[in-house]
């Protein structure tokens, strides 16, 4: 909460990196004799931390009111009868997943998108009920039972996986499937029992990456519909080059996907079938490619896909990185800075150490180039990145002293620093920024 221009409250929520574990028990007819343990995923609840807790070395600041007007910005786009999927993937873009997804359903998203099963079952194990559609692809009936254990939506690229899911489910009984009844009234879901589990078909129209050919989608739908305990769910592609200005393989993979739906046609698909297309910048550059769904990730958390699509729509960052300043010292001219002595003073300075490093997600190749800021001040930081600490020059900033708060991503007095601009100056993308902030630091949410 703000209160006064001051944080008075935040909440850091717990999310570890979870893997599909390892442990495996026997199950009598299972299939293969094996299955992955569902109880060994950890739970996951919010831990309250006091906002100025001096112990707080370096932490994320997630502001849901920018969250909540770029879903609002994102929503008032959408062509009639488009609904909008969350894409919470990779801990929501280092945003967060349980928050992100907890503040955004409760605003009416009715359905999240994650590219692996163990962040789908953090989201479950987190109280999550919504639909949630696992984006990569599952291969082993290990994976397949717990994708019905959890209650998740798996992707399917070709017939073998849609008969590793079909037996999965027809062997396992009807009590393991999935239904979700949204209560439209007060968005609440709730797990029904039900003889089948909803599959989602991915098409590769021209990203050569998962998908079956695009030619052989009607082939595969055909296939899905005939095999017990399946229910086609949607039908979508992905772009490759929705953000870029040369709309060309835009508007091929446009083709390709519309002809996947016309062939479609005669199947006697069920009404409640979605085709989907278009991530953050096929939303944002045009509304033919919307159809029943659009999923969008990076545009959500504040960011344009790519500075052509920024006047698209108004968004503003989520994410504020901000870390103390643990160590203030003086340097004579000549004295080196850091491993490898990239930097060297160039006259007596005033530097301070900062408590966060490439661990933390501060990319290493940003040493000697990035800048933060501290007292509203932009200054330099020098030396190399370390894994815990980096360095900055406060020579021009008289009587530092630890504990003070720096900015490194975010806004203070008039000054703001941008993962855009970590990206450019080290020749890369802001997802990957974004990505990079790691479990140990504290997702701290403004209310």
């Amino acid at each position: 909460m703000v209160k006064n221009g001051q944080l008075e409250t935040l909440d850091k929520l717990n999310t570890p990196d979870l893997n599909i574990p390892e442990t495996i028990v026997e199950t009598p007819g299972a299939l293969n004799k094996k299955q992955i343990s569902p109880d060994v995923f950890p739970q996951i609840p919010p831990t309250p931390i006091p906002v100025l807790d001096p112990a707080l070395r370096a932490w994320l600041e997630i502001d849901s009111a920018a969250l909540l007007h770029n879903l609002q910005q994102l929503q008032g786009l959408l062509s009639p009868g488009c609904e909008l999927m969350a894409v919470v993937k990779a801990d929501a873009y280092g945003h967060g997943a349980w928050g992100i997804a907890a503040t955004i359903l409760a605003q009416g998203v009715e359905s999240l998108a994650v590219a692996t099963i163990s962040e789908g079952v953090e989201l479950r194990q987190a109280g999550i009920k919504a639909p949630i559609l696992i984006l990569g692809s599952i291969a082993t009936p290990e994976a397949a039972q717990v994708i019905l254990h959890h209650h998740l939506e798996p992707t399917l690229s070709s017939y073998s996986q849609a008969q590793l899911f079909s037996e999965i489910v027809t062997n396992t009984g009807t009590n393991t499937g999935i239904n979700l009844e949204i209560n439209q009234g007060t968005n609440s879901q709730q797990f029904c029992s039900r003889p089948t589990l909803p599959v989602h078909i991915n098409v590769d129209t021209g990203m050569s990456r998962l998908g079956a050919p695009w030619l052989q989608a009607r082939e595969l739908v055909q296939q899905v519909q005939a095999l017990p305990g399946l229910e086609i769910a949607s039908i979508y592609s992905h772009l490759a080059t929705a953000d870029e200005l040369d709309p060309t393989v835009r508007e091929l993979q446009h083709d390709r996907f519309q002809q996947v739906i016309q062939s479609c046609q005669d199947l006697g698909l069920s009404p409640r079938v979605k085709f989907h297309l278009a991530n953050s910048a096929g939303t944002l550059v045009d509304p033919e490619l919307h159809y029943d769904r659009v999923r969008i990730g990076l545009a959500l958390y504040g960011l344009p896909p790519a500075p052509h699509l920024r006047s698209k729509a108004s968004l503003q960052p989520v994410m504020a990185v901000k870390a103390r300043v643990t160590l203030v010292k003086s340097l004579t001219a000549g004295t080196g800075v850091s491993y490898g002595y990239s930097f060297i003073a160039p006259k007596d300075m005033a530097i301070a150490v900062v408590g966060i490093g490439y661990a933390d997600g501060v990319p290493r190749l940003l040493s000697n180039q990035m800048q933060v800021i501290i007292r509203g001040q932009r200054v330099a930081q020098i030396g190399k990145v370390t894994m815990d600490q980096l360095m900055i020059d406060v020579s021009a900033i008289p009587d530092v002293q630890p504990g003070e708060i720096v900015t490194l991503i975010g806004a203070d007095g008039k000054e703001k620093i941008t993962a855009e601009d970590w990206a450019e100056a080290i020749d890369t993308i802001s997802w990957e920024i974004l990505c990079g902030f790691k479990s140990r630091l504290p997702r701290l949410t403004l209310a």
